[in-house]
């Protein structure tokens, strides 16, 4: 089964702050976490990549690089993510390498039918409610997207944007397959406790 839940790490973490906050998250139960510095160096993406991957490996949770192909093959990372002005799943995946996933953005109906028909192993979709994570956010694509696009694909489906332990279950049953949360985890008094919730909503979706 796709993991639940798919917390992402980004710069709001203070890099001190990053490999104990993964270890919470995997050690209460996230099997795939993503790291995204935006603006970061390559070297500062590849040194904070190596320091996580010994903190997640016992908990058996997979590590994905954002937008760095490159960077998940040198650190032999779980895979990469791509966005939709990044490099073609099929060119990242030559690049990071085979027994890597490569996961790819998509904001509309269109964007998902075309990531179908790749080598994706996972489609995200969004921005599922308004987000402040990104500067220029993609319009708001409600949970009647996540809907229809579970119609037109059997690759799992990871849902964005906005989502929080409360909306939680309407995204499951809407047909997300895992939802990909920032803000409602690096902003959490209790990282572990929140994710904790996530698989509340996922169980209470799953039953309904």
């Amino acid at each position: 089964m796709f993991p639940f839940i798919y917390p992402i790490i980004d710069s709001t973490i203070p890099q001190e702050r990053v490999v104990a906050f993964a270890e919470a998250l995997a050690s209460a139960g996230a099997q795939l976490i993503q790291l995204r510095l935006k603006h970061a160096s390559a070297a500062s993406i590849c040194a904070q990549t190596r320091a996580l991957l010994p903190c997640l490996e016992p908990h058996g949770a997979r590590l994905i690089v954002n937008d760095r192909p490159d960077i998940a093959a040198i650190t032999q990372a779980g895979g990469v993510h791509v966005g939709q002005d990044d490099l073609p799943v099929e060119a990242a995946r030559q690049i990071c390498g085979p027994g890597r996933w490569v996961g790819v953005s998509t904001h509309n109906l269109a964007q998902l039918r075309e990531a179908d028909r790749t080598s994706a192993d996972y489609i995200a979709v969004g921005p599922i409610f308004p987000t402040a994570s990104k500067v220029n956010p993609d319009p708001v694509v409600g949970v009647e997207l996540v809907r229809a696009a579970r119609q037109l694909t059997r690759k799992p489906l990871v849902a964005i944007g906005g989502i929080t332990a409360e909306t939680a279950e309407q995204v499951y049953h809407a047909g997300a397959d895992s939802l990909a949360v920032i803000s409602d985890l690096t902003q959490a008094a209790d990282s572990a406790a929140r994710l904790r919730d996530y698989a509340a909503a996922f169980e209470r979706a799953r039953s309904r």
